[in-house]
Parts: structure tokens; sequence; C-alpha cells
């Protein structure tokens, strides 16, 4: 699941481009333009829709929310969504904005709930993950890691992740979830730990040491892997049954029981496929 956990990195890396660039402009009216940055590289860095619904930024006081941010699926996955999140609320020290460090005094994350449907070639969330990977332009070198740690860094003093969801799918499910509830995730004082602040990936990493383990846990609380062969039985049990309807039609028929004996072979074989495909 570890390159499957790219789509959170990149969502959080979204959270954390929202905050650097309402700093960056922080005196301007920044609604629309957020927005739009958003829903025009979202989809460039994911392969898929990126949609929000709402941003309300005050500049006069740091403060900030992102609603309805919602990450679509790649072609092929039938649950409406990979990713969805209820909002997203940041207060920043305005006094740090000119200096090199950009104190963040809390985001909270409210309703992340993210699916993973598993496919063919893989879960929508690893496929948005080489997506992304390829956008980010693969695997950097050791050098190119250490670059990235010029620029703007940051303090985050507060995050909380809360009222989030995991579920699963599977094309069995034909579109339907099992959703396991996650734990309320705190963190505090991220960056402080370094002279200068953390860096935008460095703050992405931390975040997700703290919330993999409790995804990882709650998409194995779905037990997906004994909920498909339980599903996969009922469906070569329904076929089985199909077939010998099937099957006893035929025997009706060339056995020469008219028509009485055609129509009970009739309806013996619509029962079965009616059972075979749940109805």
């Amino acid at each position: 699941m570890g390159r499957g956990f790219k789509i959170f990195g990149g969502i959080l890396a979204v959270v954390v481009i929202a905050v650097v660039g309402f700093v960056i402009f922080v005196y301007s009216n920044l609604d629309s333009i957020v927005k739009d940055a958003v829903e025009e590289y979202g989809p460039q860095y994911t392969g898929v829709s990126v949609t929000l619904d709402k941003v309300e930024l005050s500049p006069e006081n740091g403060e900030g929310k992102l609603s309805g941010l919602t990450v679509g699926n790649p072609s092929g996955y039938q649950t409406d969504a990979a990713f969805k999140l209820g909002s997203i609320s940041m207060n920043i020290d305005l006094g740090s904005v000119t200096g090199d460090t950009i104190l963040i005094r809390s985001i909270a994350i409210d309703g992340p709930d993210i699916t993973y449907e598993f496919g063919d070639g893989g879960s929508n969330v690893e496929v948005i993950g080489k997506n992304a990977e390829k956008a980010a332009g693969g695997s950097k070198s050791s050098k190119q890691k250490k670059d990235d740690g010029s620029g703007k860094k940051m303090v985050i003093e507060s995050l909380v992740i809360s009222n989030g969801k995991v579920s699963v799918s599977h094309p069995l499910l034909k579109g339907k979830k099992l959703g396991s509830d996650l734990p309320t995730i705190r963190l505090k004082d991220i960056g402080k730990d370094s002279k200068d602040g953390a860096t935008p990936a460095e703050v992405v990493d931390k975040i997700m040491d703290a919330i993999e383990k409790q995804v990882s846990v709650a998409v194995g609380a779905t037990d997906i892997n004994n909920m498909v062969k339980g599903l996969t039985k009922g469906v070569e049990d329904a076929a089985k049954d199909a077939t010998k309807a099937a099957e006893d039609a035929m025997k009706n028929v060339t056995g020469g029981s008219g028509g009485k004996g055609l129509e009970d072979a009739t309806k013996g074989a619509e029962e079965g496929l009616k059972k075979l495909f749940g109805k």
C-alpha cells in the first residue's frame, strides 16, 4: 500500500501549497484565485478531476478555509470519488510572512473520506499515486532532495485531522463500499525541532507517518479479501444453479414433454439466471 499512500501525500501537498499560496498573496483577495488554481493544477498532478466548492480567506487576520475538496477516480473505477474532504481551516501568523519561516498557528482537517477501490490494474489510489509520481518527474536524486530544502519553510503549532473515514470497494461490489472510521489524529509543533522549520515535503512526511498506521488498520478492518472470497463463492454457486437449470430445460424439451415441459424448463432457467445476477 506504500505507493498508494502517495495520493494522501499529494492531497496534503495541495493543502501545503494552498497555505503557501495564501501567505504569498496574503494582502490580496484570493478566494477565486485559490479555487481556480486547485481545480487547474490538481488534475495535472493527480490525472483525475479535482474540484473545490468554496474558498474563504481573511488576509487581515491570517485565517482561511477551504471546503468541499473532491478528488475523482481514474477511468474504469465505479465508486464516486477517491477522496472527499469536508473542510480545511488554517490560521497563520501574519508577522512571519516576510521571514524565511512561516508560522502556522493551526490547521484543522475535517471529514477526510478516502476510498480504496481494487481493480485489475491495482487500486484507484495506486493509479493516482503513479500519476502524481509521473507528474512530479519520478523519483528524485539525493542531491535534488537536498536542494528541496531551500526556499520558504514552516512551523505548524497544531494540526488536527478529525471525522475521517476510509472505505474499500471491489468490482464485485459494483460501486458500493465498506467503510471504517479513523480516530482523530493530533500533531503539535511540526518543524520546531529544526532550526529554520520544515519544508513542505517534510511536513507531508510527518503527517504521513502519523496517519499511515491508522489508515492501514482501518482498511484491514474491512477484511476485503474474505469478503471477496465470499462473494465469489456466491456467484460460483449461483452460476452452477443456473447451469443446472439450463441443463434440466434441455432435458425437458428433448424429452418430448411438450408445451408443459418447455414452460417448466423456461421457468427454471429464468430462476437460475435471476439468482446468478442477484435479482
